[in-house]
């Protein structure tokens, strides 16, 4: 396994992987005309590209042989949902499912986090859907904590997605 930063040239493979891990994850029950139509509109080699060069987005890729099997993204300047957190949040975490247990998850985290802390910031903030079991036990197990709820919104139907925070440098008087 190699992370790297995401390049334009793999904008495609970005958007095929976000299609494949979000199907695998959240469409348990068949392929509804209404996911699909998101999806397709969402995860684009248009909107990776974009996303690539965007200063204020961090795109970083595992590699295998064959391809990119994972991917983290961080996105800075956005709000939360919820009181308390910073504005950098961990947008994706995506690896593709025969991948999972080999450590790629925790690898980008892990560098995710290094590129946090590098921008200066003190804490990430990300969501998931509330009932995305592997992915909660994921992020409580390295050290995010639970902090909200919010609506995940597709059109006028809302899904419920908790919030989760990981402070990265405990303010100085409580060291």
């Amino acid at each position: 396994m190699m992370l790297r930063p995401a390049e334009v040239s793999d904008a495609a493979a970005l958007a095929a992987l976000s299609i494949e891990v979000w199907v695998y994850t959240y469409l348990r029950n068949g392929v509804s005309s209404f996911f699909a139509d998101y999806a397709l509109r969402t995860f684009t080699a248009a909107s990776f590209s974009k996303a690539v060069r965007a200063g204020s987005e961090t795109i970083l890729v595992s590699q295998n042989t064959q391809g990119i099997d994972g991917f983290v993204r961080l996105s800075e300047n956005r709000a939360a949902p919820v009181a308390g957190c910073g504005t950098l949040e961990i947008s994706s975490l995506y690896v593709q499912p025969r991948h999972h247990g080999k450590g790629i998850g925790a690898a980008l985290l892990r560098a995710a986090i290094d590129r946090a802390c590098s921008l200066g910031a003190t804490d990430v903030w990300l969501t998931t859907n509330a009932e995305n079991s592997p992915a909660i036990r994921f992020y409580l197990g390295n050290g995010f904590e639970k902090v909200g709820e919010a609506a995940f919104q597709i059109q006028d139907q809302g899904f419920l997605n908790n919030v989760y925070r990981l402070q990265l440098n405990p303010p100085r008087d409580e060291v």
